[in-house]
């Protein structure tokens, strides 16, 4: 029996990518479990005002949270030399379920972006519904009825899969490169949905651009005003979110195009698909990556998130400063107390206008 576990990639050479995916995966996989279960732990247990943006931004902590319950399959499948040792039907599982969560957030970023457009540039009555809590809340719902239908129709096999499966061949293969001939209309709608996310990202660039020369040109316009310079600090934030969608999901999509064409191809080479692979193997890691940077994105547009964070971060400077003063020495008691009590006294006055800052950006931003 052969006992070697060594994966081949398509060309027939070693997958040097094994260990690499792994450990990435692993790091993403502790940071982004760590960062979204903080987030909902905000969003739910601490109260605040409900607004449409917190119900899009937990709906995507959600979908980072089942994206990341994902990696450790992965981390399983690239550790043991992309050997598959589970049911092959939990694969197409994770797999779809994967692809489902990432592109929910990519939809959710946009619609954080048309809402954030409209709170800018306010509109009244389009403003007010489109803004609601309900009408936030229903396309939530919508988004998730949609990605769970269009992706349970990737778990049909096809009639080679269903042959594999039946002869027990193949079966300890997961995430690989896959032909789409005879199944074109899964390429076909994996086409549709790159179209969609390009339009995505162009609503992205226009609302957010639109949104940092407002504010840019309303601290220009009232530059004597104390609140001024702060506009022109929320338009920088603003492009944060756009340059965590443009990192995380842009390569991804742009190799996809590829990919997607070497899947339809009949006789294309082994090279140019082992090619393919690694370059989309690369990419995917980039948009898992995705799940680290949302609870940034938290705390630079939800209120609730920031208070709590900063109310966390000054608890623990005000307990390493007690401590470090209760090591003084007893004829320097009077001195220490003193001293204690001044240091939590500035930690408790750093940290509240701290949170005040947080507030007024929070109302300048509309957010």
């Amino acid at each position: 029996m052969n006992m070697n576990t060594t994966s081949y990639s398509i060309s027939g050479h070693p997958n040097p990518l094994q260990i690499p995916l792994a450990v990435l995966y692993s790091i993403i996989f502790i940071l982004g479990l760590t960062g979204n279960l903080v987030a909902l732990w905000v969003f739910f247990c601490v109260h605040s005002k409900k607004n449409s943006v917190r119900v899009f931004l937990i709906n995507i902590a959600f979908a980072d949270l089942l994206l990341v319950a994902c990696l450790p399959f992965r981390i399983l499948y690239h550790s043991q030399g992309d050997k598959w040792a589970l049911h092959p039907i939990l694969c197409k599982v994770v797999g779809n379920l994967f692809y489902m969560n990432m592109y929910i957030s990519v939809t959710l970023l946009g619609l954080i972006s048309v809402d954030r457009y409209l709170k800018i540039h306010r509109s009244a009555g389009m403003q007010h519904s489109l803004q609601s809590t309900k009408w936030s809340s229903a396309l939530c719902t919508v988004v998730w009825i949609t990605s769970f239908v269009t992706s349970s129709a990737f778990l049909i096999p096809n009639k080679d899969q269903h042959n594999n499966l039946q002869n027990n061949t193949q079966t300890n293969r997961c995430f690989h490169y896959k032909k789409l001939i005879g199944v074109e209309w899964k390429a076909y709608i994996n086409i549709f949905v790159i179209m969609v996310f390009w339009l995505v990202f162009i609503s992205l660039v226009v609302s957010y651009g639109k949104i940092a020369t407002r504010l840019l040109r309303t601290s220009e316009e009232k530059s004597d005003l104390p609140n001024a310079a702060r506009y022109a600090r929320i338009a920088r934030k603003s492009f944060f979110i756009l340059f965590v969608f443009t990192v995380c999901f842009v390569p991804y999509h742009i190799v996809r195009v590829f990919y997607i064409k070497t899947q339809l191809t009949p006789n294309i080479p082994p090279y140019w698909e082992d090619v393919a692979d690694k370059a989309n193997e690369v990419a995917l890691v980039f948009s898992a990556l995705n799940s680290c940077l949302d609870p940034v994105m938290y705390f630079l547009l939800s209120s609730s998130v920031r208070k709590e964070v900063l109310h966390l971060v000054g608890s623990v400077f005000c307990v390493q400063d007690v401590a470090g003063v209760s090591g003084s020495s007893s004829t320097m008691d009077m001195d220490g107390r003193n001293e204690r009590v001044n240091k939590e006294q500035a930690n408790i006055s750093l940290t509240s206008n701290l949170k005040e800052k947080a507030d007024t950006e929070s109302n300048l931003a509309g957010l």
